[in-house]
């Protein structure tokens, strides 16, 4: 039974963050999460875990490498929320209903948490860097 939840949450993270990689969100981190889930029943998949993590690891980053780039992503989550909104009251649109809104607003909040999460291990490591290279001075 455990084999197969884990097969199922670590199959839903990997597709949930392949589509992530082509609409705005933490796609890469997704995957990882993923892979990294189904190699705790699977253990033929932890060779594919180190090349995804540097990929991410660079894209989360990359993502808050300034501030344009982490408004832009902020604005991207705000957009997601709204959207979601939006399809869960407005009946005119395509595919309307709470279960698209709720899903939208979803990936909104999952952008913001590892916006978040992104910016906070940047911060550290480049703090940690400093304190290094004070202390070699």
């Amino acid at each position: 039974m455990k084999r197969i939840l884990v097969a199922i949450v670590g199959t839903v993270l990997v597709v949930v963050g392949v589509v992530l990689l082509v609409l705005p969100g933490p796609g890469l981190l997704l995957v990882l999460a993923g892979l990294l889930t189904l190699a705790t029943e699977f253990p033929a998949l932890k060779r594919y875990i180190e090349p995804v993590r540097t990929r991410a690891m660079k894209a989360a980053e990359d993502s808050v490498s300034s501030p344009l780039r982490i408004a832009g992503s902020v604005l991207a989550g705000l957009a997601l929320i709204g959207a979601g909104v939006a399809w869960g009251l407005l009946p005119w649109l395509p595919l309307h209903g709470w279960s698209a809104g709720a899903s939208l607003i979803l990936s909104g909040i999952i952008l913001f948490v590892l916006l978040g999460w992104s910016y906070r291990r940047v911060r550290t490591r480049r703090a940690a860097e400093d304190a290094g290279v004070a202390s070699e001075s």
